[in-house]
């Protein structure tokens, strides 16, 4: 993780001891149970395989929670009310009810029961088995993005994975699903198959934008992880004693928690780095690791930024989630610890203790809770920082190519004192940050108010950082930004880090639109009115061929013009080359005009049009692609498959393609050249496609149609030319020779006969027409 810090280093002030007071009040919930209604369980009782309880939250719907032990509960409003045991129907026929791992995606419940998967949707009430998965799983691993309205945060919530953890790694069966666990489809890592070692777990870990493997040799323990540049090597290995289980902690800051009766681990950045958590009292460490303290877990619990350790001797411990903190604080001792307990954050320093306690008149369960007010507990610290705001906290941004967000924070100190703000980006390969602060006025009571300016632009081009370093600039990524007081003290818990999600790629807000400054309405050539009243026009079958391939049809085709969509067609004179103009908008305001690379495709197979530029003419280096080239390589994605994951350059020097055709026309239009489009001699309205092809100018796949009308262009002529020239050659011999013969047969005798025999003719008519004039 990228650290920046702001303020010189100083001395960090470490936790008061907590004080020896009742840790909490037992109250015991009991509800709907007035009536002794005993209702019926249908199904199959499920119950988790650990000897040890867990409790599941989920992280956006703060109120569902799911409890895994001897019984499982699933609950909506955090145990407030008694509980029936959760089952599973008998039309499932899962066999053994055993439930060995599950996840929350979105509105949907992932259970792994008996090896396989099924997935429950607690708002419809409805079960599902899932396809797709053809050997046994253990495990299943997921993340769940809180920011709703995303369709980049909806991709985080409906991804899963599904693995039997200690399978070895090279032939383990690893199963991936972006339906919420609906269907699932194999997946394998590259170069897993030379891997040694059994598998721990698979993650997609958003914060680094890497899918993560945790390889298992010989009580070690290391992540492999999926691209570029961190594919290059493992995370740095760990102690690997026992079977761990691995705990995301929600927010995609990176962090995890490695745990189990004799371990606890963390790492805050996606598992590259490991660390044992230390015991601490007061500002001294007493234990580096919880092996060390000869203590056994019972219960972990998690929010964004604090943890919580339960343990069989009866003892609770309390941490911090910060940036700098990796240490557990022992709190007064207690009778709070059962089999059946678990813990669970219910707000930001507030904690219950929870148990199920069963009733002999009534299947329902009641719940033992007993709440820990972590902050009543904890001694009152000596505050550092009066206010710490920035308009950013709990919010999605996201950065397009070559785009740049900034964001500001508020800070007030108390008097006298020298707080540290560290910024960090959970994914500094993508994201980097600059950072600046400074004084910016006074508060009524005197103290200075301290504005941070933090500039945030893709890593690459910061021009900082070694290509080595940074991921594919091609590849949309994600990070998290986090701003939090390094040197504050455990107990500032309403001082929450200020975190904020950054997504890395497509602005749904932008879109291009195709300059119409000229036409074929506001010239009259066609009227608006009739556009609009089922306009069609028919397409000759010479001039279009509807598989693209450039080959006449068989008839003609009739196309209805849809005026709503494509507004009156450009007007464009068919002997001048034409490009159109490209221009970018962003929330209905103009950006830029776009000089990036484009091609365009006529809707209907229209191919009566070429390009200006050769591939030769335009300076490739390669064999330039063309429509041709992407069909066949398309499959069912259509004609229209032409975009910026598949473009490829010939002006790219790591472009191997060699230029065997460099009289082929060059399609490709915008960038470095000044190509253009040229119409055939032809008349009529064109719709066209256009896409933008250039990996470099945005992550979205920004693409529209328009039309054109192209005029100007006379009729084609019914014979070819040449046949055309030698009549008319011969025809103007032919008048020439007649004009010389005709007199002088004239001359001749027959010349005569003939001569008086018109003459005669002449005088008949004249009589005739005399006749029938005096008849009228």
């Amino acid at each position: 993780m990228l650290l920046l810090m702001l303020v010189a280093a100083t001395t960090l002030r470490l936790c008061p001891l907590a004080r020896a007071q009742p840790l909490c009040r037992i109250r015991t919930v009991r509800t709907g149970k007035v009536f002794h209604v005993r209702e019926q369980i249908q199904g199959d009782h499920l119950y988790f395989s650990s000897g040890t309880t867990r409790l599941m939250k989920h992280p956006c719907k703060k109120n569902i929670a799911l409890y895994l032990g001897r019984q499982v509960f699933l609950t909506k409003n955090s145990f407030e009310s008694s509980v029936l045991p959760f089952s599973i129907p008998t039309s499932m026929q899962v066999g053994i009810p055993e439930v060995t791992s599950a996840h929350f995606a979105g509105s949907v419940l992932l259970l792994v029961v008996n090896r396989k998967v099924y997935v429950y949707d607690y708002e419809a009430n409805s079960w599902n088995a899932s396809t797709g998965v053809e050997h046994p799983v253990s495990h299943i691993s997921g993340d769940n993005c809180c920011y709703s309205g995303n369709s980049f945060c909806m991709d985080i919530s409906n991804s899963v994975f599904a693995y039997l953890r200690g399978d070895q790694i090279s032939q383990a069966n690893i199963y991936f699903s972006n339906t919420r666990g609906y269907r699932f489809q194999k997946y394998s890592q590259e170069r897993q198959a030379e891997l040694v070692g059994s598998l721990g777990g698979i993650f997609y870990f958003y914060s680094l934008s890497q899918v993560g493997l945790l390889l298992v040799d010989q009580r070690k323990a290391m992540f492999g992880y999926s691209d570029h540049p961190l594919n290059r090597s493992f995370g740095l290995p760990f102690d690997y004693n026992g079977t761990l289980d691995i705990l995301i902690a929600p927010g995609q800051k990176g962090i995890l928690i490695f745990w189990f009766e004799k371990s606890l681990l963390i790492s805050r950045n996606a598992g590259q780095l490991v660390n044992p958590v230390h015991v601490r009292e007061g500002q001294h460490i007493l234990y580096s690791s919880i092996s060390e303290a000869n203590i056994t877990i019972h219960s972990v619990a998690a929010n964004e930024n604090e943890l919580a350790v339960l343990t069989q001797e009866n003892n609770l411990y309390y941490g911090s989630l910060g940036i700098l903190s990796s240490s557990l604080i022992k709190f007064a001792d207690q009778n709070i610890w059962s089999e059946e307990a678990v813990l669970m954050f219910t707000d930001v320093g507030m904690l219950e203790i929870l148990s199920p306690l069963p009733d002999s008149t009534s299947p329902a369960f009641d719940f033992q809770k007993c709440p820990v007010n972590i902050q009543a507990i904890l001694m009152d610290p000596q505050l550092q920082v009066e206010l710490l705001q920035g308009e950013f906290e709990n919010k999605m941004y996201t950065i397009d190519m070559n785009s740049e967000l900034e964001l500001t924070a508020l800070m007030i100190p108390r008097p006298s004192t020298s707080p540290v703000p560290l910024v960090m980006v959970s994914n500094p390969h993508s994201l980097g940050l600059q950072a600046v602060i400074y004084e910016d006025g006074y508060t009524y009571d005197g103290n200075t108010k301290h504005r941070l300016n933090i500039s945030l632009r893709q890593q690459q081009h910061w021009g900082r950082a070694d290509p080595n370093f940074t991921s594919s600039i091609k590849r949309p990524t994600i990070s998290t930004i986090t701003l939090d007081i390094a040197n504050k003290e455990i107990s500032c818990l309403d001082l929450k880090p200020l975190t904020a999600l950054i997504s890395v790629g497509c602005d749904l807000e932008k879109k291009i639109v195709i300059q119409n400054e000229i036409s074929a309405c506001y010239n009259g050539i066609l009227d608006p009115v009739a556009l609009q009243d089922n306009y069609s026009y028919v397409i000759e079958r010479e001039a279009y061929d509807p598989s693209f391939r450039g080959q006449k049809a068989t008839e003609d085709l009739e196309v209805p013009y849809h005026y709503e969509k494509l507004g009156c067609p450009i007007l464009v004179y068919y002997d001048t080359p034409w490009k159109p103009v490209v221009e970018l908008w962003r929330e209905g305001k103009f950006q830029e005009v776009v000089k990036a690379e484009y091609v365009l495709l006529e809707v209907n197979g229209l191919f009566t049009y070429t390009y200006s530029l050769t591939a030769d003419m335009a300076l490739c280096s390669s064999q330039p692609q063309n429509w041709t080239t992407i069909a066949k390589t398309a499959g069912d994605k259509g004609p229209f498959a032409w975009d910026r994951e598949n473009y490829v350059s010939c002006h790219d020097p790591n472009n191997n393609a060699p230029l065997r055709w460099p009289k082929v026309p060059y399609q490709i239009l915008g960038g470095p050249t000044e190509n253009k489009v040229v119409f055939d001699q032809r008349n009529g309205i064109y719709i066209f496609f256009i896409s933008i092809v250039d990996p470099y100018y945005s992550y979205c796949h920004l693409e529209t149609t328009f039309s054109v009308y192209v005029y100007g262009a006379f009729p084609l002529p019914i014979f070819p030319p040449e046949i055309t020239i030698v009549l008319l050659t011969g025809a103007t011999l032919l008048s020439v020779w007649l004009a010389y013969l005709i007199p002088e047969l004239l001359h001749t005798e027959r010349g005569l006969r003939v001569k008086g025999f018109w003459a005669r003719l002449r005088r008949r008519c004249g009589k005739s027409c005399a006749c029938v004039w005096a008849r009228c």
